[in-house]
């Protein structure tokens, strides 16, 4: 579970948006910003569509384990989705993550560019799902309830392996009792 790490989430949001309002790679920059925003694994994210993307809530059902999931989309979705209206995929409902190409992009060309993009050695796809639990953990004030609401949706065990998954070192667990001094 700790193979990837999180990537900081303001500075990946803006490198999708990035590459979204410069033309260089807008595809693959809204995958950044929808990766960083749903908390969903890869697989669940490359079946979305601009149809999905178009609405408030999606309605999934995730390809690993079966559950249904509700995931709400964000303003920051909705703002990148701005720089798509124009395009034949958006008015036809398609897929937003495709290559220049014209193709789905596999999960070997998402960790590639994403190792290209944000220039870490542990990241991976994984990365963009840690990235919405980190941010939502610390957008929380390390709340132990985001905590639980967090491993219920990551469907793991225990804390721990949420807290791992997240990267939450145990100086940050033990800083949750500062506010007593």
């Amino acid at each position: 579970m700790t193979g990837s790490t999180y990537l900081d989430y303001d500075k990946a949001l803006a490198k999708g948006m990035r590459l979204i309002r410069s033309g260089a790679d807008p595809n693959f920059g809204l995958l950044i910003v929808v990766g960083i925003n749903v908390g969903l694994r890869v697989g669940d994210l490359l079946n979305l569509s601009f149809a999905d993307l178009k609405k408030d809530v999606i309605n999934i059902v995730e390809q690993k384990n079966g559950n249904k999931r509700k995931i709400k989309v964000t303003a920051p979705i909705k703002r990148a989705m701005e720089h798509f209206q124009d395009s034949l995929a958006y008015e036809l409902g398609g897929h937003p993550f495709t290559s220049q190409k014209g193709t789905v992009y596999s999960i070997q060309q998402i960790n590639r560019k994403l190792k290209d993009h944000f220039k870490g050695k542990r990241i991976s796809t994984h990365s963009l799902r840690k990235t919405w639990g980190r941010f939502i953990w610390e957008s929380s004030n390390h709340s132990p309830k985001a905590l639980t609401l967090l491993n219920q949706h990551f469907g793991h065990a225990n804390f721990s392996d949420t807290k791992r998954y997240l990267g939450i070192t145990q100086d940050e667990m033990d800083s949750v009792f500062d506010f007593f001094e």
